[in-house]
């Protein structure tokens, strides 16, 4: 499968890493076209089974079913409102966690950056996932030896299991999460383990894993 990935940052490079050494291809879109053909150029050693990876201009037609918004929450509008229709009928997936400016707070109390998002784009299939994962550790898939869980909520059952799927071959644990609403704790979740990092000292390099 083909997926585009709008936004060629830290998160932008741990998710194509991880759909690359699952044998899915990957588009790269970022205003910063030259930073983005970077990072397509030193993926190709991340490539595997035939895959692919390019940078295309930005504001090039999105063509691949999967888009990935890589970008931070304030940038989403920016986003769409480049692309529009683009994204009608496409799976839509929100990796952020939707924090204050001050970055101290969440941004929302009763609603979520996913929700907010599906508003924006009510006739995309948006699914929540990757804002529990931190960038380094997408990078390799795991932490101790654990591979990373990518906790997944969507209200589109066809989505969420084709996000699934390309979370599993590129060596990750897919947990369903459940309904989009369920973006509410994930963000939280997110806001906790950013929050923690200071504590915990592991200078970004910890996961959130449920293990029974």
């Amino acid at each position: 499968m083909n997926v585009t990935i709008i936004g060629a940052g830290n998160m932008g490079r741990g998710i194509a890493t991880r759909l690359l050494s699952g044998g899915h291809s990957v588009t790269l879109i970022d205003q910063n076209e030259a930073q983005a053909a970077e990072l397509a150029k030193q993926l190709q050693a991340s490539v595997k089974g035939g895959a692919t990876v390019s940078a295309v201009p930005s504001g090039s037609v999105i063509k691949d079913e999967v888009v990935v918004l890589a970008v931070y929450y304030p940038v989403v509008s920016a986003v769409v409102e480049q692309y529009g229709k683009q994204f009608d009928g496409k799976v839509v997936v929100d990796i952020t966690n939707t924090l204050n400016d001050t970055f101290t707070e969440p941004r929302f109390d009763n609603t979520s950056g996913a929700e907010e998002i599906a508003k924006l784009l009510p006739n995309s299939k948006i699914v929540k996932a990757f804002n529990t994962t931190f960038a380094g550790t997408l990078l390799g898939g795991q932490v101790a030896g654990q591979p990373l869980d990518v906790l997944i909520a969507s209200d589109d059952a066809p989505a969420k299991a084709l996000l699934t799927d390309l979370v599993q071959a590129g060596g990750l644990r897919a947990v369903d999460a459940g309904p989009l609403r369920r973006a509410r704790q994930l963000e939280a979740i997110g806001f906790m383990h950013i929050t923690l990092q200071g504590a915990l000292g592991t200078n970004w390099g910890s996961a959130v894993k449920f293990i029974g």
